[in-house]
């Protein structure tokens, strides 16, 4: 058992070394080609599963928008390769996947009234593969699990009277004293990715507050973030608000250089 712990955390501490686009230290351990595959995989899985939109106008649209951010260098560095598809759905969601795949639910533009708006959830998406926080979820559950098993293991063979009440304790302390924690992370620093990238398309940056504003109206009722693992509308709009100066700096600069992304919405 002690051999074992050793190894694992021997094995999490020489994988574990990475930065993320802010200059937050990650655990990631998970290779970047699994990743692919599996993001190419549960992508032809949704297209499987969902029907893409038929309106035309529509798909081009949100492609539009999506290029404009996807033919950035530094989203290009991420994939080379990027699809975008719009599913016939009518939640207000939309998701990037590792290996470029980006979809987006037609129920999305209810909350995303504009291009400038829609320019923000794209941004936001893409910014959670450019910082591999699929990979970094992966890395912290198969650890967590790891840590779990062994603890099992040792109380196991300690007989400990209260094993299971432990082990239950435990489970619910890793989800909401960790990983519920990193996601709202990933997710505020995703928001801050985004808007950069909204920015340095040639959209305007102002738009990613409009949005959330928005989406608080859409949503009747939010969980406390202390158990969900997104912010609460009120924090991501205050954190937008807090990185506006940068994003408007970038975002004069795409005007100056001529990057205005002309993408209507349909009539």
């Amino acid at each position: 058992m002690r051999k074992t712990s050793i190894l694992l955390a021997i094995l999490f501490l020489l994988v574990a070394c990475a930065t993320s686009p802010t200059g937050r230290s990650q655990f990631v351990m998970m290779p970047k080609a699994q990743m692919v595959v599996l993001g190419v995989q549960s992508f032809q899985q949704l297209q499987n599963e969902t029907p893409l939109v038929k309106n035309k106008k529509m798909t081009a649209y949100i492609q539009c928008v999506a290029q404009a951010i996807i033919d950035l260098p530094s989203v290009q560095q991420a994939s080379s390769d990027w699809e975008i598809q719009v599913f016939d759905d009518d939640a207000v969601n939309a998701f990037a996947l590792p290996g470029g795949k980006i979809g987006v639910n037609k129920g999305l533009l209810k909350a995303a009234q504009s291009a400038d708006q829609l320019a923000a959830v794209l941004g936001h998406e893409v910014g959670h593969v450019l910082a591999r926080h699929g990979n970094e979820r992966v890395s912290q559950q198969f650890a967590m699990g790891q840590v779990m098993t062994l603890m099992e293991s040792w109380m196991a063979v300690n007989n400990s009277e209260y094993r299971k009440t432990a082990m239950a304790a435990l489970g619910l302390g890793a989800k909401v004293g960790v990983l519920l924690p990193f996601g709202r992370v990933q997710e505020s620093e995703s928001d801050e990715i985004g808007q950069d990238l909204m920015a340095r398309a040639g959209f305007d940056p102002r738009a990613s507050v409009t949005l959330w504003q928005n989406m608080a109206k859409l949503s009747s009722k939010q969980p406390s973030e202390f158990l969900s693992t997104h912010p609460s509308h009120k924090n991501r709009i205050k954190d937008l608000q807090s990185n506006m100066g940068q994003a408007l700096a970038l975002y004069e600069t795409a005007q100056a250089a001529g990057r205005t992304p002309s993408c209507r919405p349909p009539s």
